[in-house]
Order: structure tokens, then C-alpha cells, then sequence
């Protein structure tokens, strides 16, 4: 396996600059879980460990059941499912020893760029579990088999063509997964005047917290930024603003070894005492005391 891991090019930090490599011509590998586990062995690392990679990992299992962490949510993994962990989220594995399946990892520029404007390659806020229907399951799984079955041989093919085939494959495979609609979760698109407001909070959450910011230069009323906020995720515009500061955290504490005053002034605060007094109030826990208790060096608080 030599996918090598470094940081996204994020907005919130200087750090988070250098590009991702797949290690192989087509900037894809396929890769068995049996792979990951050794790999997590030889390493020295847990699975537990957080990392936030800069390639996107397409999860599925064909067996056994795995939970996985992704931006601090815990998901159920089963047989069929797609998790969709994208540059930039951190991501631990878990307890992998449970479970048989594939992750495919790919870097950002791999898809079509037709492909990815149709699935939102870029979009933060994607959905990650996905669970697709008896129908859609037997393509995917068809699709999925392809694209291994290629990888693992180039069929005769020279390798530059090995590789456009791989990511052609690839495509269909993403779209196929993008477009899943999961039973029992109706989806429904958020209005113009959240989205513009999601935007602008992705770019310019290190630079201000206050939503009477966003309001004057998206040209809205603080009222209706906080309407259409509620009305899209059932939480007003101030605390949209503050979640996405205490994930950016959060991404920051777990991954890098920053000091907490680093962290702060990345983060826009004018003192590390005013963003551990934030942070702890909006994530129960003061800032290193998180840090311990997500990499699992010690009790949660210690």
C-alpha cells in the first residue's frame, strides 16, 4: 500500500498545504482491508489514530460490520454500505479486525471534471454514510468489482491506458454512489440563501464569528440568515458559525501537534484563554483534554 497521507489545502490553517499522493500513475489505488490492517500494524499506529488525509476514501464492506470516525461521528458500517470520507475530515478507522471489504482512495484531480460538479466532489458537507437500495446495491457492487478487477490487472493494456481506464471506472462508480438516495432519509435541497451563507462561513470562519458580518456581505438581514439556517439544519446562523469554528478545532487538535495558542490564532481568537474558554463551552471539554481523549492517551477530561 502506498498511499502517502499529508495535510488538505484547507482555508483555516497555513499548514494544511501540501498535496496528497496515491502512488500509482492513475492517482487511485484499491486497497483490501486485510492491507490496512498491516499497514496500521507495521506502522506503529493504531486505526484509532486520527489522520486527516488529503484523498478522498470510498469505503465498503463485503463482510463483517466496522465502525468508523469521521469528523468525530461514529458510523455503522455493514455489508453494502458506502462510506464517503473526503479531504480534509479526519478519519479513524476503528476496530478493523471485524471486517472484510475495499477502500478505495483517490486524489482530488482523478475524476472528470464533469464528474465531479455532478457529484460534489468538492462539498464538505456531503453526505458520508450511504446505503444504497436491493437495485442500486447489485450495480454498485458490479461497479465496484470492475474497477478492482482492473486495478489488481491491466488486461494487456499499455499503462497509460490501464490508467485512464481505472479512472473511468472510478466515475461510474462515484456517481453511482453520490446519487444513492438511503431509505427512510428523504433529501431535500437547501435554499439559495442558506447555501450562500454555508459558503461564506466555509471561507471566512477563521476571519469572523459574527453573523452580522456575513449578513452585510451577503447582503441579507441577520433575521434571514438565521431563518433560512434553522429552516436548512435546525440550528440558527450563530451556532452554524460556531460549529464549523469547534469542528475546524477539533480537525486541529486531534490531527497536528499545534499548541493550543497555535490553534487560537488560526482560528482568529485574540488569546488562547478566550478560545479554550469557547471551546469548552461548546464541546464540554477543554481543548488538550480533547486532544488526549480523541487519540486515546488517556481518559476523556484528564
Amino acid at each position: 500500500m502506498t498511499v502517502r497521507y499529508g495535510h488538505p489545502a484547507g482555508q483555516a490553517t497555513p499548514e494544511d498545504t501540501s498535496a496528497a499522493s496515491v502512488g500509482t500513475a492513475a492517482g487511485l489505488e484499491v486497497i483490501p482491508l486485510a492491507a490496512l490492517r498491516a499497514a496500521s500494524r507495521s506502522g506503529g499506529t493504531g486505526p484509532d489514530r486520527p489522520q486527516r488525509p488529503a484523498c478522498h476514501h470510498l469505503l465498503t464492506l463485503s463482510s463483517g460490520t466496522l465502525r468508523p470516525t469521521v469528523d468525530f461521528t461514529v458510523y455503522d458500517v455493514g455489508p453494502g454500505a458506502w462510506l464517503w470520507a473526503r479531504p480534509g475530515q479526519v478519519l479513524q478507522w476503528g476496530d478493523l479486525t471485524h471486517a472484510e471489504g475495499t477502500v478505495i482512495v483517490f486524489e482530488r484531480d482523478v475524476p472528470d471534471p464533469a464528474t465531479a460538479r455532478a457529484t460534489g466532489l468538492d462539498d464538505p458537507h456531503a453526505r458520508v454514510l450511504r446505503t444504497p437500495e436491493a437495485g442500486d446495491a447489485v450495480s454498485l457492487r458490479a461497479a465496484g468489482d470492475h474497477l478492482r478487477h482492473e486495478f489488481l490487472g491491466r488486461g494487456g493494456l499499455p499503462a497509460d491506458a490501464h490508467a485512464a481506464v481505472l479512472r473511468h471506472l472510478l466515475d461510474v462508480l462515484i456517481l453511482r454512489v453520490a446519487h444513492l438516495d438511503t431509505p427512510g432519509d428523504p433529501h431535500q435541497e437547501p435554499g439559495e440563501t442558506f447555501l450562500r451563507f454555508r459558503a461564506a462561513v466555509e471561507r471566512d470562519f477563521a476571519r469572523t464569528r459574527r453573523v452580522d458580518d456575513y449578513a452585510v456581505a451577503l447582503g441579507y438581514s441577520t433575521r434571514t440568515l438565521s431563518r433560512a439556517t434553522l429552516d436548512a439544519v435546525g440550528v440558527g446562523a450563530k451556532e452554524f458559525v460556531d460549529r464549523r469554528v469547534v469542528l475546524e478545532a477539533k480537525r486541529l487538535l486531534a490531527h497536528t501537534d499545534l499548541a493550543a495558542a497555535r490553534i487560537a490564532g488560526l482560528l482568529g481568537f485574540s488569546s488562547a484563554t478566550n478560545f479554550a474558554k469557547y471551546f469548552h463551552q461548546r464541546a464540554g471539554q477543554a481543548p488538550i483534554a480533547f486532544r488526549t481523549a480523541v487519540r486515546g492517551e488517556g481518559p476523556p477530561g484528564a
